[in-house]
């Protein structure tokens, strides 16, 4: 795939977990990548991974997704030193565990603003560069949560990523006159930094519901968000691809036929 080639992509949320997996992905196609997160540790140290991983440099930036001056100033910074945005991967976002008896409106706001609006914000700011060039690829995170499956604790962010597949598909129609894409990538359960932190038993118990019999790793989200950016997917906008091991397709864990 050598259409990333040379391209100018902005990673969100791309100090860790799958934004760095999509980032270290893009950064080997060819693209030159921007990654950008609250944390400016954690984005030195994902640069310093980056290059570990594929000898490429890529150029970080402390962002708040919330925060519209924020990816404003995102944005300038990357047309000052490129001129253009050819790819916005926005994966920032946050899935903090509450029992929805438990759940208070500043806990549901937190998540909204972050995964729903925080989407609308950086998408709205490359918009008008994207259709001056008459270009642009935008890939989304979203998740099979609140699309395709529930999560107990996680009712503000199952209805964030929903209004994620929502908003695409409306934004798609808009921005197809402009040869600007929209697509979102619904990950599974992706072996990250936080889901190791829930331990060696809900791991294993999460590989019994797979079919592939293993957890997914963020470069595999990687790939199909290289797809959804490059020109061989300049037909598709609107969609959304599950990347999830078939963990969506049984009805039951009961369901998965034993490996050999």
């Amino acid at each position: 795939m050598s259409s990333l080639q040379n391209k100018i992509a902005i990673v969100l949320g791309a100090s860790k977990g799958i934004g760095l997996g999509i980032a270290q992905i893009f950064a080997a196609k060819g693209a030159k990548v921007i990654i950008a997160s609250r944390d400016n540790d954690s984005l030195e140290k994902a640069k310093k991974y980056i290059f570990q991983k594929t000898a490429l440099q890529v150029d970080t930036f402390l962002a708040d997704i919330t925060d519209e001056e924020s990816i404003k100033n995102l944005i300038e910074f990357t047309m000052n030193k490129f001129g253009r945005i050819d790819i916005l991967a926005q994966n920032a976002g946050i899935f903090p565990s509450t029992p929805l008896f438990e759940m208070t409106p500043q806990d549901w706001d937190l998540v909204l603003d972050t995964n729903l609006k925080g989407t609308f914000l950086s998408v709205a700011a490359c918009i008008p560069i994207m259709r001056k060039q008459n270009y642009g690829r935008i890939v989304v995170t979203s998740s099979i949560t609140g699309v395709r499956t529930g999560n107990p604790g996680l009712a503000h962010y199952a209805a964030s990523k929903a209004g994620i597949n929502g908003f695409i598909k409306t934004a798609a129609i808009e921005l197809a006159p402009y040869n600007i894409t929209i697509n979102s990538v619904e990950p599974g359960n992706i072996l990250t930094e936080s889901l190791n932190t829930l331990g060696s038993d809900y791991i294993k118990a999460q590989e019994r519901a797979i079919p592939l019999g293993c957890l997914g790793t963020p470069e595999d989200i990687g790939y199909a968000a290289a797809y959804l950016a490059s020109d061989e997917a300049r037909y598709v906008t609107g969609q959304s691809i599950v990347v999830d091991g078939g963990q969506t397709l049984p009805e039951s864990h009961y369901d998965i036929p034993h490996r050999q």
